[in-house]
């Protein structure tokens, strides 16, 4: 069969093949090298074979095994290539090529930059909740954790008093306890037994005891430090994935499936830099994400622009500190609009601002005087401070159910982070300008946009594997698709070197 034939000129194929041909490979063979089970096809048509697929929204590797038996695009793609089954493309996707494969993704985008189809100026970030592989009823909650943990300390604290055991209840205590326990009864002789039949010793079922608790406790351990500092829950099948809200909620009731927080960045409609996240806020994920796209670029963009979930006094502090100008909409920007938050007359922005006087006027007009302020050290080591303004007199007020929620001998209270307020205005400011505006279009066109195409489009809702590594080359395969497949289109519209859409004249 002549494939040169079947194939037309202006098929996504050839410009894949063109594209990811000029990559280098030496990392992949690195990974495939000798020392393990030789591959059935090479390492670089197994990785084309697999792109292409994705460009295709095959993911699943029986049928790109079928479309490589079968249809005549990927037969060309594999160059007389013997077939690979199904399991080749999954020992593949294994973790083993992760490093290799996200290498191929930067490379690509590094040239698609010497192309002049990216730049620097600008980046939009957002978010998404992409379901885990992981069972959905496999879940472990912190506050159930911590919960009968403490019940066996208590259970503990009890053994130890009725032991004479003195000063706090420990693990390291609990452990040279059993261990005694157990030597204690071999010096004796007590001969432990187990099955029917056999009636147990009063030492070892003191023993049992005491080792059951301290299993138990090793075990709530072992799955709090799991979860960590920024987790409240992990699936047992899947321990990288986090109990998440998703948009595709079947039972139509609000259910949390485990999941990933899939960050991904955009510039002149290509996705730069894509990334999983096992913590639920996106506020959280923007100063790891931002780093790695430096790391992998070797330069900063210098505008990020985001949604509200990104809004943080944090995430500011980072972007002055890294000479990034922030284009992040606030979080009651829309909202403030609203009648129904202009009635809301207790909240600081409905308040009017005595800048000499450094003091909030009420809907009353008594002043909410400054008061104090509070300098605490966050977690990335920044002191942050806290303004407080209260009322000196609340006495009479006819405002008073409307305006405080506080006792009523307690007079209304303000506490206002001044770094966020000024970080916040700074950023509002930036946003209504006739840049921020172009900006704000942009973003909800190209990354809301990248998101439709991959979720809506190509039907990719859920991981295929497991594990935050694995699901990485998923995600870097795909990425990677989307770029090939977007390049393509823009060459046939003679769209080349386009960055951003032009606002529309009304």
């Amino acid at each position: 069969m002549d494939m040169e034939i079947k194939i037309p000129l202006d098929d996504p194929v050839r410009l894949a093949s063109v594209q990811l041909e000029e990559l280098d490979y030496r990392e992949l063979y690195h990974a495939y090298s000798s020392t393990g089970r030789k591959s059935a096809a090479e390492p670089r048509i197994i990785f084309e074979v697999l792109v292409y697929g994705y460009m295709c929204g095959i993911y699943s590797t029986r049928k790109l095994e079928e479309a490589c038996r079968k249809r005549v695009d990927f037969m060309w793609l594999l160059q007389s290539e013997p077939v690979p089954n199904y399991s080749t493309f999954a020992r593949f996707r294994s973790g083993r090529t992760k490093d290799a494969v996200e290498g191929l993704f930067y490379q690509f985008v590094c040239k698609l930059d010497e192309m002049s189809e990216t730049e620097h100026d600008e980046v939009f970030i957002d978010g998404t909740k992409i379901e885990s592989m992981a069972n959905r009823y496999t879940f472990i909650w912190r506050k159930t954790t911590e919960k009968h943990l403490a019940k066996v300390k208590e259970l503990v604290r009890q053994e130890f008093a009725g032991r004479e055991i003195s000063g706090n209840v420990t693990l390291k205590k609990l452990r040279f306890l059993v261990a005694e326990e157990k030597t204690a009864c071999e010096k004796a002789g007590i001969e432990f037994v187990h099955g029917i039949g056999h009636r147990k010793p009063p030492e070892q079922r003191a023993w049992e005891k005491i080792n059951c608790l301290l299993e138990r406790w090793e075990d709530y351990e072992k799955k709090l430090f799991t979860m960590g500092n920024t987790r409240n829950s992990y699936s047992k099948t899947d321990p990288d994935a986090t109990f998440m809200h998703m948009k595709e909620d079947h039972m139509r009731n609000g259910q949390l499936k485990p999941g990933y927080n899939v960050q991904i960045a955009v510039n002149s409609e290509y996705i730069t830099g894509v990334a999983a996240f096992s913590n639920r806020t996106d506020s959280g994920t923007l100063q790891p994400f931002l780093r790695q796209l430096e790391r992998q670029h070797r330069q900063k963009y210098q505008a990020v622009v985001a949604d509200a979930g990104y809004e943080s006094a944090d995430n500011y502090l980072f972007l002055e500190d890294n000479g990034q100008l922030s284009f992040i909409k606030p979080i009651n920007y829309e909202t403030r609009k609203t009648k129904k938050f202009k009635a809301q007359i207790g909240r600081r922005e409905n308040m009017q601002y005595d800048e000499q006087e450094d003091c909030y006027i009420c809907a009353e007009g008594r002043k909410l005087n400054f008061r104090r302020e509070s300098t605490q050290l966050d977690k990335q080591g920044r002191f942050q401070t806290m303004a407080f303004y209260r009322c000196e007199n609340c006495a009479g007020c006819q405002h008073r159910q409307e305006c405080c929620k506080a006792k009523e001998d307690k007079p209304k209270e303000l506490r206002v982070s001044t770094e966020l307020l000024r970080l916040s205005k700074q950023s509002q400011e930036n946003i209504t300008t006739q840049q921020g505006i172009l900006l704000r279009v942009n973003r909800s066109i190209q990354v809301e946009g990248a998101f439709g195409v991959l979720k809506s489009d190509r039907k990719f809702k859920r991981f295929l594997m497991r594990g935050r590594t694995n699901i990485s080359t998923e995600l870097y395969l795909l990425s990677l698709a989307f770029d090939l497949k977007k390049l393509w289109a823009k060459c046939n519209a003679e769209r080349l070197k386009t960055h951003l859409f032009p606002l529309q004249k009304k």
